[in-house]
């Protein structure tokens, strides 16, 4: 698909960079692969309101890492595959809720990872948000059948932040590769959980909880 992104004009503050326009990303980008679209050509541009990233300081715009990047990061662990040569099938799955989709990544016809996104369940945590969410981010648990030979503890990478408008505080796998904490390089977030890990039971069945406005993405062993 050739050159798009998430609204015309180069998109608008405030939402084109607000962490739901990063899951909207990775949702669109997704079913994309699933419909079998090799390439998405995802617009790019100095002082672009929905850019991966600033590469140098404008009177406008600072220098920096910008959200869609995390949803980048989370498309790629999402699609990895070891070997060019090996085979990768997206598939788009039934989801549990309206507010979510769910996604499966083959590599060689064998299930590798499910993936998660709440995009649709808006949680706003900016105080001058006239839709802010007063509650607790609530959550959903997803659960899924998997085939016969998945087994043992599957692990889970979360796409994080405080709520759907936000534009700062983001996180992929508990990392955070804000520019003025290391100049863009990844930072250990500690107060983030990394490293989560999920049981499948002997029933083949596996549970996991999703926040309201974030994505999760579980690799499996089978």
């Amino acid at each position: 698909m050739g050159e798009h992104n998430s609204l015309a004009r180069h998109g608008q503050p405030g939402l084109s960079n607000s962490f739901g326009a990063v899951l909207r990303g990775v949702d669109w980008n997704v079913y994309l692969a699933s419909h079998n679209l090799s390439r998405s050509h995802m617009h790019q541009g100095t002082n672009y309101r929905y850019q991966s990233w600033q590469p140098i300081q404008t009177n406008i715009t600072t220098r920096g890492t910008k959200p869609p990047y995390y949803g980048n990061l989370a498309v790629a662990a999402f699609m990895h595959r070891s070997w060019l040569s090996s085979q990768l099938q997206i598939s788009s799955l039934p989801a549990s809720s309206i507010y979510s989709t769910q996604y499966a990544s083959h590599v060689d016809d064998t299930l590798t990872r499910l993936l998660v996104v709440d995009d649709l369940h808006t949680y706003n945590i900016i105080a001058d948000n006239n839709y802010i969410d007063p509650v607790p981010q609530p959550s959903e648990m997803c659960t899924f059948q998997l085939p016969s030979d998945c087994r043992g503890e599957a692990y889970v990478q979360r796409l994080l932040a405080n709520g759907s408008d936000a534009i700062s505080g983001i996180t992929w796998d508990g990392y955070s590769y804000n520019y003025d904490l290391d100049k863009g390089k990844l930072v250990r977030i500690t107060h983030v959980t990394c490293g989560e890990s999920v049981e499948v039971d002997v029933n083949g069945m596996l549970s996991i909880h999703v926040p309201w406005s974030s994505a999760a993405i579980v690799s499996l062993d089978c």
